[in-house]
């Protein structure tokens, strides 16, 4: 049987949605204020969902605090108070890195996650950047 387990997890950080190349009035008019050249930040939540087969000895499709010590070192440590486009080398806007928007942002977390699941259990990620507005990944 495959039964699903979620992690809920937090970190604040600071972003600019911008090309580069652009000119500031064509990013206020793509981006609106989230392209302030000053960064503007976001209080994100995130689930991480792994989805397997039930390990009969254990009864977990995976350990929870094994989970829990993942998303810290890969996720939070990586970006909490960090300002997305200077500290986090994927959006790092001098090496024309990605630009730091809630569907980039989820596809990083999921690459950063995927080496550390078991290969044969599915995962899925939920970022939220608002209570309202939220993206999710599963890798396809």
């Amino acid at each position: 049987m495959k039964v699903t387990v979620n992690r809920k997890a937090h970190f604040n950080a600071a972003h600019r949605l911008f090309r580069p190349e652009w000119s500031d009035e064509k990013n206020l008019e793509v981006f609106g204020k989230c392209s302030n050249p000053h960064y503007h930040g976001h209080n994100y939540d995130v689930t991480v969902s792994v989805t397997g087969q039930v390990d009969q000895k254990t009864g977990f499709v995976m350990d929870m605090k094994e989970l829990k010590d993942i998303i810290k070192t890969e996720i939070e440590d990586v970006f909490d108070h960090k300002n997305l486009n200077e500290e986090v080398p994927e959006f790092n806007s001098s090496a024309s890195g990605l630009n730091p928007t809630s569907e980039n942002i989820v596809v990083v977390i999921w690459k950063k996650l995927r080496p550390h699941i078991n290969k044969s259990h599915d995962l899925a990620v939920t970022l939220y950047e608002t209570p309202r507005n939220f993206v999710s990944f599963n890798g396809g």
